[in-house]
This record gives structure tokens, sequence and C-alpha cells, in this order.
């Protein structure tokens, strides 16, 4: 059905004017200035909707979630059909998931795994192929996915040894070989002997809690990777991306390299921009549950403050070039207990038939975010942190270009009418009894916003309306990359 948008303040990663735009099918068509577009002039069958005092910005696009995740001996809680409902209310109107075989999977199987869980999901999406060990079958299988199945980006983990973790060796030959096919390379970026360890070195020492997580993992670890990750990118002239950069330090070393002419991006996620480690160290001791920290567990940690505060300084400067979430969904009251200490808050015997203690490395990581991204970057807009062009950048558009999705994060003709209508002023509060993911628990409760997306629209068609989904949702589409 056409859609007409009126009155509308048209926010892009390069500019912000009033002005109306038009879609057909599921293509933008056209773009107005206010007025210029008379509903009489259009087919009768268009819906025409008043957008006054309300921001036009193009689908947000969240370039790193897990849904379909077998984790630390369990399973993410989210679904696609949950987790893409989540996504949508909060504007996201397509995502990247990781693909993440283990050493002994086939990447072509999974990525056929993972395609067809997506596809029952009501967002678009496509994926980044994990790469968990490089030998002469694995290299002609991604032949086959990035040439036959349009796949343009390979992942990486630098930590996770003996599980998703690469060597040396496996790093050199997949990077060399993503220079050779033009696709580009993510990368977890830490550094797996050392952080086993720190690990080692704390369970010895009787240091079990959540609240040694991050003491597991510090900042040093984590820019060591980054340095690691750089040196094999000059070294084969492949294009990289770090994923969920959370400090100062790893951020400053890319820029180095970036310097000397290396190809390589920085990704940050919204819990390092909204939460600090103290976060973490919630016990009793603070008033409390327990094992309240380990709801804060994700990997790299949530750092101290200070560098919080520099992540957004890089935002705004453009030294982190995209926001995404690294959803991981885990329930609080099973799943994170999987690492309790306490051998009397027993979880479900699957997990800990002998209900013995347990440990932090047992946790399993990340913190549901895939609904509120958006609305919780937009509070840097409010505060004058970043601006809007920033945002509808970091959000949306950085995400498309760099990972070829050429339909999508642009407000122009040609482009999917992937759009989002957004009141700045319609404050929501975040709660885990009111959002659409499937987890027991949300690491922002109780935080307020100050807007939310009252419209979404996905290819033209409405997905939200007034905040709210739509009652008859189509399935996503896996989107075309080039």
């Amino acid at each position: 059905m056409p859609l007409l948008i009126q009155n509308a303040r048209l926010v892009t990663a390069t500019s912000d004017q009033p002005g109306d735009l038009y879609a057909e099918g599921d293509k933008i068509t056209t773009l107005a200035a206010p007025g210029k577009l008379d509903p009489a002039d259009l087919p009768k069958s268009t819906t025409v909707i008043d957008a006054a005092g309300k921001l036009l910005m193009p689908g947000f696009i969240d370039p790193h979630v897990h849904i379909h995740l077998p984790f630390m001996g369990t399973f993410a809680k989210d679904d696609h059909p949950t987790a893409s409902r989540a996504a949508l209310v909060g504007g996201t109107t397509t995502y990247l998931e990781m693909v993440c075989p283990s050493r002994d999977e086939q990447p072509l199987e999974a990525y056929e795994l993972w395609r067809d869980k997506a596809a029952t999901g009501v967002c678009d999406y496509g994926f980044h192929i994990g790469v968990t060990r490089f030998d002469d079958d694995v290299e002609q299988q991604l032949r086959t996915l990035v040439a036959d199945h349009g796949q343009r980006s390979f992942k990486v983990f630098l930590a996770y040894k003996g599980a998703f973790g690469v060597t040396d060796d496996e790093l050199y030959n997949v990077c060399k070989l993503a220079a050779e096919l033009g696709v580009i390379v993510t990368a977890h970026c830490e550094n797996a002997e050392l952080v086993a360890a720190n690990q080692a070195a704390l369970l010895a020492a009787g240091k079990v809690g959540p609240e040694w997580h991050e003491p597991s993992r510090p900042v040093s670890v984590e820019t060591e990777g980054v340095h690691h990750f750089c040196t094999f990118l000059e070294m084969t002239g492949a294009t990289g991306y770090i994923v969920h950069t959370s400090c100062r330090d790893a951020v400053e070393i890319a820029m180095d390299f970036r310097a000397r002419g290396v190809n390589v991006a920085v990704e940050t996620v919204i819990p390092y921009l909204t939460l600090d480690d103290t976060y973490a160290q919630r016990n009793a001791s603070t008033g409390h549950d327990a094992f309240e920290g380990a709801k804060y567990v994700m990997s790299p940690p949530i750092r101290g403050v200070e560098h919080q505060h520099y992540l957004w300084h890089a935002l705004a400067a453009g030294h982190v070039h995209t926001l995404g979430t690294d959803h991981a969904p885990f329930d609080f009251a099973t799943q994170k207990h999987i690492g309790c200490p306490d051998a009397s808050k027993a979880v479900d015997a699957q997990f800990n038939p002998l209900g013995e203690p347990s440990d932090f490395t047992r946790i399993p990581n990340g913190i549901p975010s895939i609904e509120h991204r958006a609305d919780l970057l937009y509070q840097g807009v409010a505060d004058g942190r970043i601006t809007l062009q920033q945002f509808v950048a970091q959000v949306s558009t950085n995400a498309a270009d760099l990972f070829g999705l050429h339909t999508k994060g642009h407000l122009a003709p040609g482009y999917d009418a992937d759009l989002v209508l957004y009141d700045p002023d319609a404050p929501k509060t975040i709660s885990a009894q009111t959002h659409h993911m499937a987890t027991d628990y949300s690491g922002f409760e109780g935080v307020t916003h100050p807007g939310h997306a009252t419209h979404v629209f996905l290819r033209g068609r409405a997905v939200v309306e007034d905040g709210k989904l739509v009652d008859e949702l189509s399935p996503g589409q896996a989107a075309p990359r080039g």
C-alpha cells in the first residue's frame, strides 16, 4: 500500500530538514519539501500520516546480535520470533546475527541452520559467518558461502580457547582469504591465554563471584587482542571490524593502526555506554541479591565509568563507527545461576547435576538489549553528547555502508522503505514486565528514556503503530549485500 508521511523532520547521517516522504511498494520513491506532495494526486489507497513534531529516520540496523546461540552449556533464551519483535518495537528493522559453530561443526551446515531459524522472525536479517577453525575443507566452504550465498563478513574469536577461539595460524589464513575475497573480518578481541591464566589465579585464590569477571579480563587483555588482530590485518591487507569495544585503550590502539593505513572499523555496544563496572559488583554487601552482578556479565566486561565517558566522546569524534548490542539473552533465575558459587541456590539439574559450587567462569555471557539500543542512545542526543545525524549514522547508516546492505540505511529514492517515526518527547520506562524479549530480567530496569519509536515500517509495511506491534506481521527477509 502506498505511504505518504507529511510534515516530518527528515534526519539522515548527513542532514536534518523538514519534509515529506512517499513510498510505493517496498521502496522510497520521493522526498519533497513540506506540502509539495498532495494526497489528492496520489493513489486513493495511500496511507497518509501527519508526522508533525516527529523525527523520520531510516530503519535502524543492529550489526551485532546473538539469537540462536549455544553457549556455556545452554542456549540463548530468545528465538527469532521473540527477538525480532522486540527489535521492531525499538525501531530496528534489520540485524546481523553471528553464526557461531563449534570447532567440530561445518560452517556451511551452521549457516543453513542459522538461516532457517532467522527465517522464522519478522525482521530482515543477515549474518557474520563464524570461523572457529581453518583447514582446506573450511576454506572451500567459506568460498562457497561468499560466491553462492552472498555472505560478506566472517567472524573470529580471539577468546574462548577450545570452543570458538582460533589459533594464530588460523587467524592469518582467515584474514588472507578475506582479503582475497573482498569480505570483512569481524573480531572479538581479547587474549585467550591471558584470560585463562587470570581466571585460574582468581579461582585458586577463592575469588569466585561475578565481581571477579572483569578483573579476569582487564583492559590490558582487550587492548592486546586489538593490537594482535590489527597486526594480522596489516600483514594480510584484510579489512577488519572490531566488535564490542569496551575501553579507551582498545579504541586508541585501533586509531593508531588506522593512522598507518589499516582498514579497520570500531564498534561499541549499548551496555558500555549506559552501565559501568559497579553493576557487576552488585551483591548482598551493596543491598542487592547476592548474585545480582551476574546479570551484567558479558565479554569484554563492562568497564569503569571513565571508559564510558570516553566512548561517548569517541562516538562524537567518529573514532567509533557503529553501535550494536551484542544481544545475548539468558535468564537470570536459571541460566545465569549456572555460575553461582552458592550450591544451595540450585539450578536446573541438567546444568549442575551434583549441585556443586560453581564460579563466574560458568556464567553465560550477555545482556539482553536488542529492544532498547536506540532509545538508550537517544539519551545522548537529549544530553547534547552527540548530534541527531551522528545518532542516525551510529544506529543505521554506518552499518549499512560497512556491511554492504546496499538497500538499507538511507532516506533516498530507491532504498527500502524501512522507516522509523520517532517522538523525541514521549518518555518510556524500561522494565522486564513490559519488554518483548524472552528474558526474566532487564539490565536497564527502571531507566526512563526521553523518546521512542511510535511508527515503524519494514519495506513499506507498517509493523509498529502507536508504539505497539501490529496484529499481523509478515516474515522477514534475508537482506541483500553487495
